[in-house]
């Protein structure tokens, strides 16, 4: 009896075998002996002669039946009796379809990394050299009409977002690879994103170019702006400034699973480093909160199913999960940090702006223009704020 499979990638990882299903983005990893027996499979070959190749390649006896199970479980055999049902929301959603391989390549290539990295450089420089282009949220968001400029940084801020993940979504094109778009939140940011699962489909040295291509052009934007600002004086070139600094900054906060948190993942080999972190600080916590139960601190232990989820979890995420968790912990006090630097200034001046028309009362102009900005400013912001106490509920 022989198996069909769906078209699934199998990317050799050294150690292990990293097998998925790009059509859902379910991605496992597995002994070398199990990509034997994929390939043997693959071949056309029945059950007989892929037990014969693996035992071939183990030494031992292998359960191939017990392992061709798993993958029916798994959905990565082709019964033709369904199709196949994205795993992540992201993945439902539709975006930009149409541009070929070989038109997005160029933009990826050896000559466009070395312009990003040279912008990279020519950014940094800038930033150390000249303080008078460092941004300054107080200074340089507001323009003459400072509502009129405080309705559109948000728009500014959707464009560069959508630009950001955009160059994601080519950089996955320039590799074969289709990748989807959506809609987020973190914490209490609204946030733009790029469904890159299907990376797990090729060999990890080709995984960072997507990754970081998001990073490149916002470095190329910025360098772009540095240099219209050392020739003109134009305002908005000065939010546009803060607008890139700001999104660079934010993909650094790699505890929020930024385009960095991937980057690291990747170099580190972990398989689900998010998921063991949080285990890892919540059993921390449970043993303190179990140490001081009488003070009725809330705090639990691990279930015993959890215990058993971080028992089996991949030992790689277990040693980054050891130190990432506690940077997790302390990202609560960056991300107070950094409303602090880069949000309260432009709010501060926003309500200052603000108030001076509300004094002026329902019968003047200047008290509705003044609430309608005020409005559309924090709309955002409340309604972010708004999910994330609804989740917890």
């Amino acid at each position: 009896m022989t198996v069909r499979l769906r078209p699934l990638s199998l990317v050799d990882e050294g150690d292990e075998v990293l097998l998925g299903d790009p059509a859902t983005g379910t991605f496992i990893a597995i002994p070398p002996v199990g990509g034997v027996v994929i390939a043997a499979l693959r071949d056309g070959a029945d059950m007989a002669e892929t037990a014969r190749r693996a035992e071939e390649y183990a030494g031992e006896p292998v359960d191939v039946p017990a392992f061709v199970e798993a993958l029916r479980e798994l959905g990565f055999v082709d019964d033709g009796e369904r199709a196949p049902v994205p795993t992540a929301p992201v993945q439902g959603r539709r975006w930009l379809f149409g541009v070929r391989r070989e038109w997005a390549a160029p933009l990826f290539g050896r000559a466009a990394w070395t312009v990003y990295g040279l912008a990279a450089a020519f950014d940094l420089g800038v930033l150390i050299l000249v303080p008078g282009l460092r941004p300054d949220p107080g200074r340089d968001v507001f323009f003459a009409d400072v509502g009129l400029s405080a309705v559109l940084l948000y728009p500014m801020f959707l464009a560069v977002a959508a630009l950001h993940e955009c160059w994601h979504w080519l950089a996955a094109r320039a590799l074969g690879i289709p990748a989807r778009f959506g809609v987020d939140r973190r914490m209490v940011f609204v946030v733009f994103e790029t469904d890159l699962s299907q990376l797990w489909s090729v060999p990890r040295r080709r995984r960072y170019g997507p990754l970081l291509a998001g990073l490149a052009l916002d470095s190329l934007l910025l360098g772009i702006t540095f240099a219209l600002r050392l020739t003109t004086d134009v305002p908005v070139l000065a939010a546009l400034t803060y607008v890139l600094v700001f999104q660079i900054a934010w993909q650094c906060m790699i505890f929020l699973r930024t385009d960095l948190y991937g980057v690291l993942i990747t170099w580190l080999g972990c398989k689900d480093l998010w998921r063991v972190q949080s285990l890892l600080r919540r059993r921390a916590f449970g043993r303190f909160g179990a140490a001081v139960g009488r003070f009725g601190t809330g705090l639990r232990e691990l279930s015993a199913a959890e215990a058993a989820e971080l028992a089996a979890a991949d030992p790689r995420d277990l040693r980054a999960g050891r130190w990432f968790r506690w940077l997790w912990l302390a990202g609560v006090l960056v991300v107070a940090t950094w409303i602090g630097l880069f949000t309260l200034p432009v709010l501060a001046g926003l309500w200052q702006w603000a108030a001076a028309g509300l004094a002026a009362g329902p019968g003047s102009w200047r008290f509705w223009y003044a609430l309608g900005c005020l409005a559309i400013v924090l709309a955002p912001w409340a309604t972010a704020a708004w999910l994330a106490v609804r989740e917890r509920r």
